[in-house]
């Protein structure tokens, strides 16, 4: 009887053990390091009618992509490093003999560092996070091909996200931008003229923010 009992408990410690470890595999430590890509889009089309006529259509494509690398000085804090690429188009068209059409494009790309903190666990896979980044970018814009401004920008922003781990090394994540942010930005135009702008904006309702700024994308750990 003494050892059925030595028995049950060793297999009880083993298996609270092995229920510990799996515990902390879905998750970070500190050492660890992180590679991500976030993904964000969105298309919207406008059509403005009379007397049940469409008089003028207006299209829109926004596409983003966001790659980072981070490194886990603590089991909950992250520092890394991020790049920002993205493009927009909008179409605009009046309808009438002939049709006018106006495209208006713009390219950006941006780089900078973060910083990511670990504070709310949903069970064993879901890890919820705050983000803070300092980035620069620049943007190109045209229209109908003809450039007409490029803009330099200083940005300071604030993020809510979380990650769901389908694996121990690799989880989906899912992030809400711009929920307070910064920008400051140099507009310059090809005649030689130049535009200065300082801009503070905050999106804390999170159905809206969900809608308009929500991304998409892939972290894996090492």
């Amino acid at each position: 009887m003494k050892k059925v009992l030595l028995t049950a408990a060793a297999l009880f410690a083993f298996g609270f053990a092995n229920a510990q470890e799996e515990a902390k595999s879905f998750g970070f430590s500190k050492g660890n390091i992180i590679v991500e890509g976030n993904l964000g889009f969105s298309s919207d089309k406008d059509n403005e009618s009379f007397n049940g006529t469409d008089v003028e259509e207006t299209k829109t494509n926004a596409f983003n992509f966001n790659p980072k690398a981070g490194y886990f000085v603590t089991d909950k804090i992250a520092v890394g490093v991020e790049l920002g690429i993205g493009s927009n188009k909008e179409e605009n068209t009046v309808f009438g003999s002939p049709n006018v059409t106006n495209e208006i494009k713009s390219n950006s790309f941006g780089a900078g560092v973060f910083a990511r903190y670990y504070f709310l666990e949903l069970g064993q896979r879901f890890k919820t996070y705050t983000e803070a980044g300092l980035g620069f970018g620049s943007t190109k814009n045209k229209t109908n091909g003809t450039e007409t401004s490029k803009v330099n920008s200083l940005n300071l922003g604030i993020d809510l996200g979380i990650n769901y781990f389908v694996t121990e090394k690799f989880a989906i994540n899912f992030g809400l931008a711009n929920v307070l942010g910064y920008s400051s930005a140099k507009t310059e135009f090809p005649g030689g003229g130049e535009e200065k702008s300082n801009e503070l904006n905050g999106n804390f309702n999170v159905f809206n923010n969900f809608f308009n700024t929500a991304q998409f994308g892939l972290t894996y750990k090492f």
